[in-house]
């Protein structure tokens, strides 16, 4: 698609082509060895087909293409300076898509500029498990899947901080279990929000990367700039082309199971490097390494990962212009972006800002979670991860100037109704694992508001929740200034301010850090990266995967 392709409205005309969802579809979960059933892939408590079936898996490196794809699509921005970035007729290679296809009311706020004038950058990485051409079906596999839905089995959101001084990247389990937001498809057909919670690889089925992105940005109330989406097409030739990637295990490993399953990796104890099906041999691994779940591939892939950005940016150029332009012509082949992204020329000039990150300020992180059966949901320290990925603070705790507490909310008066009409319902939210709700906390606070001249401020007298930190919540744009508002009069930090579909007027939650007293008292933030993110650095080249004994030779 070329930029001709865009209208003076901005509208995207003939952008894709899809299939309308199939019934029995369901969620692919990939495994080394056999596909899932359908009850796996659909939402608890939904119907069941009376048939279920369980097909034998061919496509054996599936997975670790998505990855490689997903992966290499940030390695090949954060090089920057190569010189393929100007040829103009890799545009015609670059497909494009729609950004957000969620409402308006679930969408996060732009942030504001820095005092340099300056913003953050977030790209949500997106790869597809699509069998939409004959090359993507014959590398992933899985005919029975030819023209299905795709699905979004890789998402991984990179944060480029303000003043450029270093970058973060959250994954989510492809499994993670999410009430999914409304997605309206630009040919009108509506995508309701899920009542009940399914998993999030679905959302590229909604309409698009546009419903992965409204999924996001409802999570996290964080606004994404951009996508990149990568598919199966042109990936084996794009790791070839590196050159090899070396990955360290702490003894020598064969993922290999007595009933055939695992990827088949072999290597000697130590750093070795990878290439080709070697390569996806390791992205796929899960059998050998630590517990044999999702979670230590995904920790081998961040070290791939990581291994192949010190080697791109120790060699930006690969030595060899002629596999330099084999791999530009795989990589924007293999890739669909939102219209903003849309040109090479864009793609470069975001290629500098990424490049002016050091390599020992980028910081891999994994969503803390936890199991929920087969599946896993986001704990409390993922709501943290979020923030702090929302307020811009560094998750290798390097920032020159850590604030005492969290910033706190700026006066919106040209925004916001006068005080006496904002109606504000408050909730106690004070209950927490260990303690019983503290009475009265509603009733106090919505006092406290009235005092300040918020005559509109009334107490909910139901059960009380269970809310870590006090929040206020407001369901559309145009009661932003209102919320912020009351956080201002109440001296909570600008964090506590987030827009929620599940509230339909200004709701402030009294969490359980303000169980007592009149005068919130903001906690300090400590700057530190939850434990259970497994946080590792991209100029750590010390780090090797632990091979599980029973997969040693």
């Amino acid at each position: 698609m070329t930029q001709n392709d865009v209208q003076g409205d901005g509208t995207l005309t003939d952008i894709r082509e899809r299939r309308r969802p199939d019934p029995d579809e369901d969620a692919r979960e990939p495994d080394d060895g056999a596909r899932e059933t359908d009850e796996d892939a659909r939402e608890p408590g939904s119907a069941v087909p009376e048939e279920r079936h369980t097909v034998a898996r061919p496509g054996r490196r599936r997975r670790a293409l998505r990855w490689t794809a997903t992966a290499l699509a940030l390695l090949l921005l954060s090089s920057a300076g190569a010189g393929y970035l100007y040829y103009r007729h890799l545009n015609d290679n670059i497909k494009k898509d729609y950004l957000n296809l969620g409402d308006a009311k679930d969408r996060a706020s732009v942030p504001t500029a820095n005092a340099a004038g300056q913003k953050p950058l977030n790209i949500l990485l997106i790869g597809s498990d699509a069998r939409d051409t004959k090359e993507n079906q014959e590398l992933g596999g899985a005919k029975e899947t030819f023209g299905g839905l795709p699905l979004a089995d890789v998402q991984m959101l990179v944060h480029v901080s303000a003043d450029r001084s270093n970058m973060s990247v959250v994954s989510m389990p492809r499994d993670t279990l999410l009430q999914l937001p409304k997605c309206t498809d630009p040919d009108g057909t509506v995508y309701p929000a899920t009542t009940g919670r399914v998993m999030t690889n679905t959302t590229l089925g909604r309409g698009g990367p546009g419903c992965t992105v409204a999924t996001w940005e409802k999570l996290t109330d964080i606004h994404i700039d951009h996508f990149m989406m990568i598919d199966f097409a042109g990936v084996v030739r794009m790791a070839d082309a590196v050159g090899g990637v070396p990955v360290c295990v702490d003894a020598n490993v064969y993922s290999h199971t007595p009933d055939g399953h695992g990827s088949g990796l072999r290597l000697p104890e130590g750093t070795t490097p990878v290439k080709g099906e070697q390569a996806l041999q390791w992205l796929r691994t899960r059998y050998g390494f630590e517990d044999g779940s999702d979670l230590a591939r995904a920790k081998a892939q961040h070290m791939y990962m990581n291994a192949m950005v010190r080697q791109l940016r120790q060699n930006a150029t690969l030595g060899n212009p002629g596999a330099l332009r084999a791999l530009a012509e795989a990589a924007t082949k293999a890739i669909t972006v939102d219209d903003g992204l849309g040109t090479i020329k864009r793609m470069y000039d975001l290629a500098v800002e990424l490049r002016k990150v050091p390599t020992d300020r980028i910081t891999m992180t994994t969503m803390p979670n936890r199991y929920v059966g087969a599946r896993v949901e986001p704990t409390s320290d993922a709501a943290k991860l979020f923030r702090m990925v929302r307020d811009d603070v560094a998750l290798d705790g390097k920032d020159t100037q850590k604030p005492a507490a969290a910033p706190s909310v700026q006066a919106t008066a040209d925004q916001a109704a006068p005080d006496g009409e904002i109606a504000v319902q408050v909730l106690n939210g004070t209950r927490t694992d260990d303690l019983g709700p503290a009475r009265g906390r509603a009733s106090t606070v919505a006092g406290l508001l009235k005092d300040k001249g918020f005559t509109g401020a009334l107490a909910d007298s139901s059960a009380a929740t269970s809310e870590e930190s006090t929040v206020v919540r407001y369901p559309s744009a145009d009661l932003e200034g209102d919320a912020r508002r009351v956080a201002q009069v109440l001296g909570l930090p600008a964090s506590a301010v987030q827009k929620s579909t599940d509230v339909s007027g200004i709701t402030l939650v009294v969490g359980a850090d303000w169980r007592t007293g009149t005068a919130y008292q903001a906690p300090k933030d400590d700057g530190k990266t939850p434990d259970s993110a497994q946080a590792m650095n991209a100029s750590d080249d010390s780090q090797c995967m632990h091979v599980n004994p029973a997969f040693t030779w």
